[in-house]
């Protein structure tokens, strides 16, 4: 379900209290993605994003995007908790919109290099731009049905073996699917293609995400050494399609 969010410039894909499923712009707005150059803390990170927003006169509501770093991926209970803490930032920005929340986001947790808090990575937001294509996040998912937090409904759930990792790269790759049609985009205007998991990715990597990416291939495909945020998930990717990239 595509829901028009004219507060923030974008439309999104509604997901599930913690993130929506994606955002795309709408005419007359492009999605721009920013990341630091260091992960900052959760709290300083958002600090950062107003403070960005407020030099270029957007407002907190033109935020669609949220990329988070964790120091180990959480239990499924411990997530919960997690996200509302967050969530509870997001209503302090006046973010949801007719009760949903708008914003894409992913979060993993780094195998090498971890931060030692949770930590904000990067961030899209929208600014005006007359006649510029659709742009768009695509949020993170891992081997989990759409609208699920359930670990009953993990993908091959405890196994990682190279048979039941290809099983959970072609169920994301589902996913991803279904959220660039959804969004009413196609693999041909995606930009960044980016894959997050500790196992070896090569056996199964032409069969069942390149061939399946098409003209995206064109940009490649980024591998995160990163673990997904919830224990027992063992594969994620995200994507967006956007003309401008920031470092801050």
């Amino acid at each position: 379900m595509l829901i028009d969010n004219p507060r923030g410039g974008f439309a999104f894909l509604k997901g599930i209290s913690p993130y929506s499923a994606g955002a795309v712009s709408l005419p007359g707005f492009t999605i721009e993605h920013a990341r630091f150059l260091r992960p900052l803390p959760l709290k300083t990170g958002f600090d950062a994003v107003d403070a960005h927003l407020k030099r270029l006169k957007r407002p907190r509501q033109a935020l669609c995007g949220m990329e988070l770093r964790s120091p180990k991926p959480f239990t499924f209970a411990g997530f919960n908790q997690f996200n509302a803490g967050y969530i509870d930032i997001l209503k302090q920005w006046d973010i949801p919109f007719n009760g949903l929340n708008p914003v894409a986001r992913t979060n993993v947790a780094p195998e090498v290099g971890a931060p030692t808090e949770p930590c904000l990575y990067g961030f899209s937001y929208t600014i005006p731009a007359n006649g510029a294509p659709k742009s768009f996040i695509v949020a993170g998912a891992g081997e989990l049905p759409e609208g699920s937090l359930d670990p009953k409904d993990l993908i091959r759930s405890g196994e990682t073996n190279v048979s039941a990792l290809q099983e959970k790269a072609r169920f994301v790759m589902g996913l991803m699917d279904g959220r660039v049609l959804g969004l009413g985009v196609t693999w041909a205007d995606v930009t960044v293609t980016e894959i997050y998991t500790v196992h070896n990715i090569h056996s199964y990597l032409v069969k069942e995400v390149l061939q399946r990416m098409g003209k995206a291939t064109d940009h490649g495909c980024t591998w995160h050494f990163a673990r997904p945020p919830i224990q027992l998930i063992e594969y994620e990717m995200d994507l967006r399609g956007c003309r401008r990239e920031l470092v801050l």
